[in-house]
């Protein structure tokens, strides 16, 4: 088997439920070495977000640095980048160094509704961002916010915002739709190739903090041991339905608390 190696840029998160954290465990339970570079430290629980400290850009920039100069690294996920000056650095080092696959989990709000982006950053992420990574995975505010348009209220316009999106420049976009009211969670893979839509039975916890980290992380991991992108988002999925499936065995928080990342051990 191919030793992967896989890079998480993130912001932490000390409950151990999203963010790096999330980030590492899927990586390591998806047969993935894990590197990090820290964005942001961040004080949140299952119940919320009570702090953020933004890590220095030009210390991102270094921290990558590090990594990128030394580890060859096969596919990265991009998390919370926290402010403007962050996604410059980001958008320079993937300049500089080619990785073969990056997915950027679009992050601007926490599960608990506190904002981990700050606005201005957005236009960057849009213009620096978008245009030099593989795969985004917004939700459809984060869609919204990305197009400056209102939030979809249907697949067929999560489908059309999702063409407006690669428009930008981005190869390929997944259009999460778990904000619909469905019974399913549909998402849209949508790329110069096709659309294809995959879903899900709805899960019934409320233990769902980390998803969309856990999910961009899984499809990070799994992209350079598949041949093309659909069948990573049918792997990537199931492995975050089983790890739903299994959220309510683990006893973390009083809040939201994280899916099951090791349910298959343990």
């Amino acid at each position: 088997m191919k030793r992967i190696n896989a890079l998480t840029i993130a912001g932490t998160d000390p409950s151990g439920g999203a963010g790096i954290q999330a980030d590492l465990k899927a990586f390591s339970a998806l047969g993935a070495y894990g590197t990090s570079v820290i964005t942001a430290l961040v004080a949140q629980n299952t119940c919320g977000v009570q702090s953020v400290y933004n890590v220095d850009a030009a210390f991102v920039g270094a921290q990558l640095d590090s990594v990128l100069s030394d580890v060859r690294i096969d596919t990265a996920k991009i998390g919370m980048l926290a402010n403007a000056a962050v996604v410059e650095q980001v958008a320079a080092a993937l300049d500089r160094y080619r990785v073969p696959f990056v997915v950027l989990d679009t992050v601007m709000v926490a599960k608990s509704g506190d904002p981990l982006l700050e606005p201005q950053a957005v236009q960057a992420i849009r213009e620096r961002l978008l245009p030099v990574v593989s795969l985004i995975t917004p939700n459809l505010p984060e869609a919204a916010a990305l197009l400056a348009c209102p939030v979809a209220d249907s697949e067929e316009e999560m489908r059309r915002q999702g063409r407006e999106l690669l428009a930008l420049g981005c190869p390929a976009v997944l259009m999460k739709g778990g904000h619909l009211k469905d019974t399913e969670s549909p998402d849209w893979l949508i790329s110069a190739q096709g659309e294809q839509r995959f879903t899900a039975e709805r899960v019934n916890t409320r233990h769902t903090h980390g998803t969309g980290c856990t999910l961009s992380a899984a499809l990070a991991a799994l992209r350079p041991r598949y041949e093309n992108w659909p069948d990573t988002v049918a792997a990537a999925k199931d492995y975050l339905q089983q790890a739903l499936q299994a959220a309510d065995s683990l006893d973390v928080g009083h809040g939201i608390g994280p899916v099951h990342h090791f349910h298959r051990w343990w």
